[in-house]
């Protein structure tokens, strides 16, 4: 497994994030914080006319995607063609616990269907096994499916599910995605003992800097819970509670 952690090109220092800046930036309109919303459909019950609604949503409020389970890739990537909105979907979702090989063919049929923002969960009980062939699966895992990503031009979100890991396997497993050429480093798949916390996405931004985006995801229901993520250097933000949200920004003075 490389050690290596990407950068913009070799030789070159990327400047740090500015979470304040970003933050101000991003609650200055209903569109700039639309722009870093994924919307969210992830309920196991979800039907046709759900996956229908938070497209016609998406491409009505801008939002940075339609992030659906792998069923609903198609009908989605359909409802939302021309709209310049981009499907999200779900890999190897929500235990991680799936073989390489399965995650790598499901990240070729959802891309083929036009998904074109992977969120995929690393193996969290390889992660926590310790060992360094278990990292270096861990790594293969997740470049696996990166490269496959990479190639069809999408780009792949990294969910650690920090709630089950230590402090010590939160930065492991950032390192490992990072190095594996993780997009993004998320939190959370929303379906374990906890969501996103600021002191996690500090973590997270602290172990990036400005290498990758860090998605907060997992129990924000409200714009006070999408302002402490972005204050804390979360650069996306995944809920289902999207358009109450910005519904929130519009009401304030």
């Amino acid at each position: 497994m490389s050690t290596i952690l990407r950068t913009a090109s070799p030789g070159i220092s990327l400047p740090p994030h500015d979470a304040a800046a970003f933050t101000a930036h991003t609650l200055s309109s209903r569109q700039n914080l639309a722009a870093v919303l994924d919307h969210t459909l992830l309920k196991p019950d979800a039907t046709r006319s759900h996956a229908l609604k938070i497209c016609d949503e998406a491409a009505e409020h801008r939002f940075a995607c339609a992030m659906v389970n792998p069923t609903w890739v198609s009908l989605a990537h359909s409802a939302l063609d021309g709209t310049g909105i981009p499907v999200g979907v779900l890999v190897g979702f929500p235990l991680g616990a799936a073989l390489s090989s399965s995650k790598r063919d499901e990240t070729v049929r959802v891309l083929k269907h036009g998904a074109r923002e992977v969120d995929m969960v690393l193996n969290i009980g390889l992660l926590k096994s310790g060992e360094t062939s278990d990292y270096e699966a861990v790594y293969n895992d997740i470049h696996g499916v990166v490269e496959l990503a990479h190639h069809s031009g999408a780009i792949v979100k990294v969910i650690l599910e920090t709630c089950l890991l230590t402090f010590e396997e939160k930065l492991r497993a950032a390192d490992i995605a990072l190095s594996a050429g993780a997009d993004f480093l998320k939190t959370s798949t929303g379906f374990a003992n906890g969501g996103a916390t600021v002191d996690d996405i500090t973590i997270l931004r602290g172990a990036a800097g400005s290498r990758a985006g860090i998605k907060a995801a997992g129990g924000i229901r409200s714009l006070a819970d999408a302002t402490a993520m972005l204050s804390a250097g979360a650069t996306r933000i995944g809920t289902s509670a999207s358009v109450k949200i910005l519904a929130e920004l519009a009401a304030q003075p």
